[in-house]
Protein backbone atom coordinates (compact mmCIF):
# COMPACT_ATOMS: atom_id res chain seq x y z
CA UNK A 1 0.00 0.00 0.00
CA UNK A 2 1.36 3.55 -1.19
CA UNK A 3 2.25 5.46 1.90
CA UNK A 4 0.35 8.30 0.87
CA UNK A 5 -3.08 6.31 0.12
CA UNK A 6 -2.53 5.54 3.95
CA UNK A 7 -2.01 9.24 4.90
CA UNK A 8 -5.05 9.68 2.65
CA UNK A 9 -7.25 6.83 4.76
CA UNK A 10 -5.64 8.60 7.97
CA UNK A 11 -7.00 11.84 7.14
CA UNK A 12 -10.55 10.64 6.11
CA UNK A 13 -11.08 8.41 8.97
CA UNK A 14 -10.34 11.30 11.08
CA UNK A 15 -13.27 13.97 9.15
CA UNK A 16 -15.41 10.81 9.94
CA UNK A 17 -14.31 10.90 13.86
CA UNK A 18 -14.54 14.63 14.10
CA UNK A 19 -18.22 14.03 12.72
CA UNK A 20 -18.98 10.80 14.45
CA UNK A 21 -17.79 12.64 17.92
CA UNK A 22 -19.50 15.65 17.38
CA UNK A 23 -23.27 14.18 16.72
CA UNK A 24 -22.52 12.28 19.75
CA UNK A 25 -21.27 14.51 22.20
CA UNK A 26 -24.35 16.86 20.69
CA UNK A 27 -26.89 14.36 21.17
CA UNK A 28 -26.16 12.62 24.39
CA UNK A 29 -24.35 15.88 26.36
CA UNK A 30 -26.70 18.42 24.78
CA UNK A 31 -29.70 16.89 23.92
CA UNK A 32 -29.57 14.38 26.61
CA UNK A 33 -29.96 11.37 24.38
CA UNK A 34 -28.99 8.00 25.93
CA UNK A 35 -25.19 7.54 25.29
CA UNK A 36 -25.46 4.09 23.46
CA UNK A 37 -28.30 5.44 20.99
CA UNK A 38 -25.89 8.62 20.44
CA UNK A 39 -23.27 6.63 19.50
CA UNK A 40 -24.86 4.71 17.35
CA UNK A 41 -25.75 7.76 15.31
CA UNK A 42 -22.64 9.01 15.56
CA UNK A 43 -21.43 5.97 13.54
CA UNK A 44 -23.68 6.32 11.37
CA UNK A 45 -23.02 9.52 10.32
CA UNK A 46 -19.46 9.57 10.60
CA UNK A 47 -20.03 5.99 8.16
CA UNK A 48 -21.17 7.82 5.64
CA UNK A 49 -18.51 10.83 5.20
CA UNK A 50 -15.95 7.98 5.39
CA UNK A 51 -17.92 5.92 2.78
CA UNK A 52 -18.04 9.01 0.49
CA UNK A 53 -14.54 10.38 0.80
CA UNK A 54 -12.58 6.88 0.42
CA UNK A 55 -14.63 6.52 -2.82
CA UNK A 56 -13.90 9.92 -3.76
CA UNK A 57 -10.37 10.62 -2.45
CA UNK A 58 -8.52 7.41 -0.73
CA UNK A 59 -9.35 4.83 -3.14
CA UNK A 60 -10.87 6.77 -6.51
CA UNK A 61 -11.78 3.38 -8.71
CA UNK A 62 -12.30 3.82 -12.62
CA UNK A 63 -15.33 2.43 -13.92
CA UNK A 64 -15.97 1.11 -10.13
CA UNK A 65 -20.24 0.70 -9.70
CA UNK A 66 -21.07 2.99 -6.70
CA UNK A 67 -23.79 0.27 -6.30
CA UNK A 68 -21.24 -2.37 -5.75
CA UNK A 69 -18.91 -0.48 -3.58
CA UNK A 70 -21.88 0.71 -0.97
CA UNK A 71 -23.19 -2.83 -1.20
CA UNK A 72 -19.84 -3.62 0.19
CA UNK A 73 -19.10 -0.97 2.09
CA UNK A 74 -22.84 -1.42 3.99
CA UNK A 75 -21.64 -4.72 4.84
CA UNK A 76 -18.49 -3.34 6.64
CA UNK A 77 -20.04 -0.56 8.22
CA UNK A 78 -22.50 -2.15 9.91
CA UNK A 79 -20.17 -4.63 11.70
CA UNK A 80 -17.96 -0.87 12.79
CA UNK A 81 -21.38 0.31 14.03
CA UNK A 82 -22.11 -2.55 16.17
CA UNK A 83 -18.38 -2.89 17.49
CA UNK A 84 -18.34 0.83 18.40
CA UNK A 85 -21.94 0.71 19.81
CA UNK A 86 -21.16 -2.50 21.89
CA UNK A 87 -17.42 -1.99 22.65
CA UNK A 88 -18.65 1.55 23.74
CA UNK A 89 -21.36 0.24 26.24
CA UNK A 90 -19.24 -2.18 27.64
CA UNK A 91 -16.05 -0.60 28.34
CA UNK A 92 -18.06 2.65 29.78
CA UNK A 93 -20.81 -0.09 32.39
CA UNK A 94 -17.30 -1.80 32.98
CA UNK A 95 -15.08 1.45 34.02
CA UNK A 96 -18.25 2.73 35.97
CA UNK A 97 -18.81 -0.44 37.80
CA UNK A 98 -15.15 -0.72 38.75
CA UNK A 99 -15.13 3.36 39.75
CA UNK A 100 -12.12 3.91 37.45
CA UNK A 101 -14.10 6.29 35.97
CA UNK A 102 -13.77 8.56 38.87
CA UNK A 103 -10.29 7.82 39.35
CA UNK A 104 -9.65 8.90 35.41
CA UNK A 105 -12.23 11.58 34.61
CA UNK A 106 -12.47 12.85 38.31
CA UNK A 107 -15.20 14.91 38.36
CA UNK A 108 -16.00 14.23 34.95
CA UNK A 109 -16.78 10.70 35.35
CA UNK A 110 -21.04 11.29 34.24
CA UNK A 111 -18.64 11.53 30.17
CA UNK A 112 -16.55 8.62 30.72
CA UNK A 113 -18.53 7.06 27.73
CA UNK A 114 -16.60 9.68 25.48
CA UNK A 115 -13.17 7.91 27.14
CA UNK A 116 -14.59 4.92 26.11
CA UNK A 117 -15.61 5.81 22.46
CA UNK A 118 -12.01 6.82 21.67
CA UNK A 119 -10.56 3.96 22.74
CA UNK A 120 -13.02 1.87 21.07
CA UNK A 121 -13.23 3.98 17.96
CA UNK A 122 -9.19 3.82 17.66
CA UNK A 123 -9.30 -0.13 17.77
CA UNK A 124 -12.19 -0.62 15.65
CA UNK A 125 -10.58 1.97 12.94
CA UNK A 126 -7.12 -0.17 12.91
CA UNK A 127 -8.46 -3.44 13.03
CA UNK A 128 -11.18 -3.65 10.96
CA UNK A 129 -12.27 -0.42 9.27
CA UNK A 130 -9.41 -0.03 7.04
CA UNK A 131 -8.04 -3.41 6.95
CA UNK A 132 -11.66 -4.25 5.78
CA UNK A 133 -11.88 -1.53 3.27
CA UNK A 134 -8.37 -2.29 1.69
CA UNK A 135 -9.01 -6.29 1.59
CA UNK A 136 -12.57 -6.26 0.58
CA UNK A 137 -14.62 -3.15 -0.22
CA UNK A 138 -11.92 -1.48 -2.58
CA UNK A 139 -9.91 -4.14 -3.48
CA UNK A 140 -10.67 -4.79 -6.90
CA UNK A 141 -10.91 -1.19 -8.13
CA UNK A 142 -8.18 -0.17 -10.53
CA UNK A 143 -6.93 2.48 -8.74
CA UNK A 144 -6.17 5.67 -10.18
Amino acid sequence: MAPMRILKALCTAQAASVIDFVVTVLLSSVMGVYYVVATSVGAVTGGAVNCILNYHWVFPGSGARKLHIAIKYFLVWGVSILLNTLGTYLLTEWLRDSKLAVDLLGTHADQVYIFSKIVVAIIVALAWNYQMQRSFVYKNLKIR
